[in-house]
């Protein structure tokens, strides 16, 4: 279980967020959601130990800034950060030692299978397309097999094949009763997946919602609720 408790984040004057506090259960999927500039990229970066903030976050009831709860947490950011010069190959056993995985080629080659990235396993990291490094970007994160998973506009080039997989993959992380946090803006592409909501404006949360809160209503049809009202 995550618990954010009075999340303050200012850059300089501006204070980007502002006393934000939410838990989030195990086993579920999330979606952080808002407007461009409503401070969903830095919640996120906040949670993995990117940036200093005023407040606590916690992973089963140890600050996520220790050193032994960041192992258990995964990041995909939205815009990957490649090495030009690692194959994919090499770039699946870098992260392989830097977390001092054993036994992982089986889920490594599982991944990049997966993903279709077995054939792109001898390709540097800027021989390959936009979509390709997202795909590469999404393996990276996850290979660790971490507990808490951080996925920051996961689908944005990404094929309908790969769209597929990776939702099917969400589904079956929640079922090995992993957590999940999902920042998007596309709306309709996690209405299957989501179990709670929480909405951003201004860098205050404006909803936190359940599916089942939301009753027979969209996802979509909750956040421009919310969104609009705010507007």
């Amino acid at each position: 279980m995550l618990t954010a408790e009075h999340i303050t984040k200012k850059y300089g004057k501006k204070e980007a967020l502002h006393d934000l506090s939410f838990v989030l259960q195990d086993g579920t999927v999330n979606v952080l959601l808002g407007p461009n500039g409503a401070g969903k990229s830095t919640m996120m970066k906040s949670i993995i130990g990117l940036l200093k903030y005023e407040g606590s976050i916690e992973l089963d009831g140890i600050s996520t800034k220790e050193n032994e709860v960041r192992r258990k947490l995964g990041y995909i950011p939205e815009l990957p950060a490649l090495y030009p010069n690692l194959t994919v190959r090499e770039h699946m056993e870098f992260i392989a030692r830097v977390y001092n995985l054993k036994n992982y080629k089986d889920r490594m080659n599982s991944l990049l299978d997966r993903f279709e990235m077995t054939s792109q396993e001898k390709k540097f990291g800027d021989e390959l397309s936009k979509g390709m490094q997202q795909k590469l970007n999404l393996c990276l994160g996850l290979l660790p097999d971490p507990d808490f998973i951080l996925l920051d506009e996961p689908m944005i080039g990404l094929d309908p094949h790969a769209i597929k997989e990776l939702k099917n993959l969400i589904l079956e992380l929640k079922a090995q009763g992993k957590t999940i946090l999902i920042s998007t803006h596309i709306i309709d592409s996690i209405e299957s997946l989501w179990d709670r909501t929480i909405i951003l404006a201004h860098g205050e949360i404006k909803a936190d919602v359940t599916r089942e809160e939301s009753g027979e209503r969209k996802l979509e049809d909750v956040f421009f609720a919310v969104t609009e009202e705010q507007a």
